[in-house]
């Protein structure tokens, strides 16, 4: 069997089977250390938030070091903040001085990623802000961190958006031809439901940002490219953020929808030195499981320091997560949901053509795994982490004054102690019919 997924546009096929990716944000806000919509949250005019431009040099950031990171943690492919809602480019854009080249930095930070990333084999994604707090042509509404100025606002009447929306199309465009083959383009994100308000304006969305005429220039440029739903204009893949789905995404017709949820270590994105409430290994691999059983993936984010690496918590975590995956990939990697239910404190994922189900044991049993409807089903188990039976049991053997088990459950006989990996897997190999 293979998943049966709804056609998309753009090529899903290698996203749907890798499952595991990285996200990037970062910018001149890790200067700042304390989330990358700090402009934002803390009112700043342009001039106060220059401070952080003038003193963003990552000395030492080394893309090398990033990319082995990522793909020993298991993961496949990453997406990279190109432009933020702060507007400053990571690359040697040609529209804008508002770039990092011209910050103490002095070098244009995507191309050397890419390069590394590629170089170990995970595929390349770009994520691009809609948003602009700095352009000087992006009309003022209530996303601008200076909306409570009314002078501010009075001042600035008088932009023109159609230049705003010029240099927007012209980044993507850039993007899309200076850098290789781009797997995945990942938009943030529109708000057009956000009303106007006295002077200022309404929110943006797919009129706003030409989103027609952008994807179709998308589509010419790179036609296999995947795209995300955030232009407001539904394309490859659904991306919720810090949620996990309480169930597959299906369409009208019964079909299965690609998606992913979007998730961090801590509560922010960007670099936030004093945030303290990180989720543990287990909960990231669990998080992981979670999502594929109900057919997304995951992408998981890390937010780099000023002086341009990742920091140690997460290289810790990373590690921790790359354990696990090392001898439990195989249960994600070309991985969905099941036919089968699983209890409630497991989660099922199965392979593309159904030969093998892998039961991840969210809470160990003591002594016996009972999975109903499954008996008929398998004729072969194993713990995943290292390859050794588990005994199928009959169910005249467990207690003979115990009320009688379905007798479509299959009942694995399991070590007492949870053996030795955050989630344990249990591999299931399905019975060949004829």
């Amino acid at each position: 069997m293979a998943f049966n997924y709804a056609d998309t546009p753009g090529n899903t096929d290698w996203f749907i089977h890798d499952r595991f990716g990285m996200f990037i944000h970062w910018g001149v806000y890790a200067a700042g250390g304390r989330h990358e919509w700090v402009k934002k949250y803390e009112q700043m005019t342009n001039e106060q938030y220059q401070r952080f431009f003038d003193h963003f040099d990552p000395d030492l950031y080394d893309p090398k070091v990033w990319a082995k990171l990522a793909r020993e943690a298991g993961m496949k492919y990453f997406v990279i903040t190109t432009k933020h809602h702060d507007g400053c480019c990571l690359w040697d854009t040609k529209l804008t001085d508002w770039k990092v080249t011209n910050a103490p930095c002095g070098r244009d930070l995507i191309r050397p990623m890419v390069e590394a990333f590629r170089e170990e084999g995970l595929k390349v994604g770009f994520y691009h802000s809609l948003i602009d707090w700095t352009h000087p042509h992006y009309t003022i509404d209530r996303m601008n961190p200076r909306c409570n100025d009314e002078e501010f606002v009075k001042a600035n009447q008088d932009r023109d958006w159609s230049k705003y929306v010029a240099f927007l199309h012209g980044c993507v465009r850039e993007l899309l031809t200076e850098f290789g083959e781009i797997s995945y383009l990942f938009f943030d994100y529109s708000y057009s439901k956000s009303p106007a308000e006295g002077l200022l304006k309404a929110g943006k969305g797919k009129d706003d940002w030409e989103a027609e005429r952008l994807i179709d220039m998308i589509r010419e440029l790179q036609p296999g490219i995947m795209i995300n739903d955030r232009t407001e204009i539904p394309q490859d893949v659904i991306t919720p953020e810090q949620v996990q789905l309480d169930k597959p995404l299906v369409n009208d017709d019964g079909k299965l929808i690609v998606w992913e949820a979007c998730q961090t270590f801590s509560g922010s994105w960007g670099y936030f030195r004093d945030q303290l409430d990180w989720k543990s290994p287990e909960m990231i691999i669990k998080m992981l499981i979670d999502g594929v059983s109900k057919g997304g993936n995951m992408l998981f984010n890390v937010g780099p320091t000023g002086r341009g690496e990742f920091e140690p918590r997460a290289v810790e975590r990373l590690q921790a997560v790359g354990k696990w995956m090392r001898v439990n990939g195989r249960s994600i990697y070309g991985c969905g949901p099941c036919d089968y239910e699983a209890p409630k404190d497991a989660r099922f994922t199965q392979n593309a053509d159904g030969s093998r189900i892998y039961a991840h044991m969210f809470s160990w049993p003591f002594k016996h795994l009972y999975l109903p409807k499954l008996g008929p089903v398998v004729d072969y188990a194993q713990l995943l982490n290292d390859g050794s039976e588990l005994k199928i049991v009959s169910h005249d053997t467990i207690h003979p004054r115990l009320p009688e088990t379905q007798q479509d459950t299959l009942i694995l006989e399991v070590p007492v102690q949870k053996p030795p990996v955050d989630v344990p897997v249990v591999e299931l190999f399905v019975k060949r019919q004829g």
